[in-house]
């Protein structure tokens, strides 16, 4: 799937090929597809020996000559037919729905593991909303079909051809008869068969929009009641959720056109027939059981066809549902492992080099983010860049991660170009903390622990102690085992980026990259976390992002990025002297915090 393309936007097919993209999940549960299909057998065989029987009630329990005891004989014969159809039809039920439900468990399960490994630009250009549909909406209309309509479908073209085959045989003229309104019958099945899959499709991408529309609102919640937009976004709503609608009522006109139609040809042949049949009997072309089995052969087999127009629809739905799930699990990560990966050596150092490296974001081609981009950071380097916003600084963390790989140049970790390493291998060697920590739906014990799932307690906790954590985590209503909220909404944002400081410390990185971690927090807690940080940089490679010049005054060196290219590099004082976007950068703040502290003052003095 083109990265540039959404899944909505690729033309609708007309027939149901996609669904054969099931046939890998279809097939781990072979014994059980081939004893729903015996079931499904035997209950359409039972349904059409049910015209028998009731031929053989009528004529020879009803008509002329007939005997009670024949009468009973038909009876048990009916009666025994009818109980072996509840039994298949209850075997077959079973075994269709626990097919269907495993099938649909084991595509979400595939869908979720093939998205996960997808790379940070796929999602650039791919909303997560609509993933979360097609893993939600698209995966319940394909239980729908494998667990229901697949197993109906094929029942009722038993029922069909059986039918048909029975009708033959008891009036070949009457069968002429009816099988004359057989292209009648065909002809809207195809025609308003195609709208039906077109209209299903754009009801789905609908019901993405209104998804991800909802995704977006409720990530974003306190912004929206902040900005007072409650009002502007309900209205957005209401029009996504009316589009869908229009979309959903189309579609469901065109299958309540495309039923109505079948089942007017079909039962009005059957109409006609039995008012010719029943000419035949009058004049004993006929027996009145033979022109009674006609007539129930005649409803199955219109009955079927009917079914199957209905059928239909759900199975073109669920085409198109297939196909874009289908189509997600084909996207291919850009960032893989090679086929055969490069171990990187132990112990690990940390050393990073960026060999002229140019990249471009996939959602912004037109703006380069690194621009021939050189840079060294020995073993145990303390290394802070420094640029103003956009200059790059936090791609050379997304390059160094391989959330992304460079248009050109290599990347090396520790002297190996990190394309011939496996993905997991480099990252496990590398400690994150973001300036927006992400805190998961879970407690502090296993958002500690994330990076590094088999620490000990003990250890979780001496990571929390490093990170000037344990003072409100103690606090908390369970401790370690307080549920810490969606996106760790009960935390403070200092207490959420000393929940992330911890994680890291805990990973025991080679290399950490910092960025301006400490920038949430108040004055007391930032002194206790920037003395953690102190002790677990020491012998470290760490590269940090700093925002606030007075970070990184005592960095072992400073590099200034702008527009993806490094414009100076040199300790605090040597840029200073040099002049140029550092020494303005650090003079702006300077002056900022003097402002600062005047007003400081002016607030306090006896005058305010």
């Amino acid at each position: 799937m083109s990265r540039a393309t959404r899944a909505s936007d690729r033309p609708v097919g007309r027939n149901l090929r996609p669904l054969s993209g099931l046939i890998p999940f279809l097939r781990p549960y072979l014994p059980a597809i081939f004893g729903a299909l015996i079931a499904l057998m035997v209950a359409a065989g039972t349904v059409l020996w049910l015209g028998s029987g009731l031929r053989i009630l009528i004529d020879q329990g009803f008509g002329a000559g007939g005997s009670s005891e024949l009468l009973d004989q038909a009876a048990i014969v009916l009666l025994g037919l009818v109980a072996l159809m509840a039994v298949a039809s209850y075997a077959r039920f079973y075994l269709v729905s626990w097919i269907g439900e495993r099938v649909v468990a084991d595509l979400r399960r595939a869908i979720f593991d093939h998205i996960i490994r997808l790379d940070p630009g796929f999602f650039e250009v791919t909303r997560t909303g609509e993933v979360l549909t097609r893993l939600t909406t698209d995966t319940t209309l394909i239980q729908a079909v494998v667990g229901s309509s697949a197993s109906f479908a094929l029942r009722h073209l038993l029922m069909f051809i059986g039918g048909a085959t029975m009708l033959a045989l008891t009036s070949p003229k009457l069968t002429g008869m009816v099988f004359l309104v057989v292209p009648f019958v065909l002809v809207p099945i195809l025609v308003f068969g195609r709208r039906v899959r077109r209209l299903s499709r754009t009801t789905q991408d609908r019901i993405a929009d209104v998804g991800a529309y909802v995704d977006e609102s409720l990530n974003a919640i306190r912004t929206v009641q902040a900005f007072g937009h409650e009002e502007i976004d309900r209205s957005r709503f209401a029009a996504r959720v009316t589009d869908t609608l229009n979309a959903a009522l189309a579609h469901v006109r065109a299958r309540a056109w495309l039923t109505a139609l079948v089942i007017a040809f079909a039962f009005g042949s059957i109409s006609v027939v039995l008012w010719v049949g029943g000419h035949d009997v009058i004049a004993g072309r006929i027996s009145p059981g033979e022109l009674s089995a006609f007539v129930f052969y005649a409803v199955v087999v219109a009955g079927a066809v009917a079914a199957l127009s209905e059928i239909f629809g759900d199975l073109q739905r669920a085409a198109g549902a297939t196909e874009r799930l289908m189509d997600l699990l084909a996207t291919q990560p850009v960032i893989a492992a090679p086929a055969a990966p490069v171990l990187l050596p132990q112990p690990a150092r940390g050393a990073l080099q960026f060999e002229r490296v140019s990249f471009r974001y996939p959602a912004r081609l037109d703006m380069p983010a690194l621009d021939d981009f050189s840079l060294s950071v020995a073993h145990g380097e303390r290394v802070a860049l420094v640029g103003p916003s956009g200059a790059g600084k936090t791609t050379v963390f997304q390059l160094a991660l391989r959330f992304y790989d460079p248009a050109s140049g290599t990347i090396r970790f520790d002297g190996v170009d990190i394309k011939r390493v496996a993905p997991s291998e480099l990252r496990r060697r590398i400690g994150l903390v973001p300036q927006e920590p992400v805190i998961f739906s879970a407690d502090a014990w296993e958002n500690i622990r994330y990076g590094r799932p088999e620490a000990s307690d003990a250890e979780v906790r001496a990571a929390a102690e490093a990170a000037a954590a344990m003072e409100f985590i103690d606090r908390l209503p369970q401790g370690f085992a307080t549920f810490l909220g969606e996106k760790g909404v009960r935390l403070s944002g200092g207490q959420r980026q000393r929940i992330a400081i911890a994680r890291a410390i805990l990973r025991n990185p080679a290399l950490l990259l910092l960025d301006e971690a400490t920038s949430a927090l108040d004055a007391e807690s930032e002194r206790l976390v920037q003395q953690a940080l102190e002790r677990l940089m020491a012998g470290r490679t760490t590269i940090v992002i700093a925002h606030r010049l007075a970070t990184v005054q005592q960095a072992d060196r400073i590099v200034v990025v702008d527009q993806g290219r490094i414009v100076a590099q040199g300790s605090h004082a040597e840029l200073m002297r040099a002049g140029g976007l550092y020494a303005r950068l650090a003079q702006l703040q300077f002056d900022q915090a003097d402002d600062s502290r005047r007003a400081g003052g002016a607030l306090s003095s006896p005058a305010a």
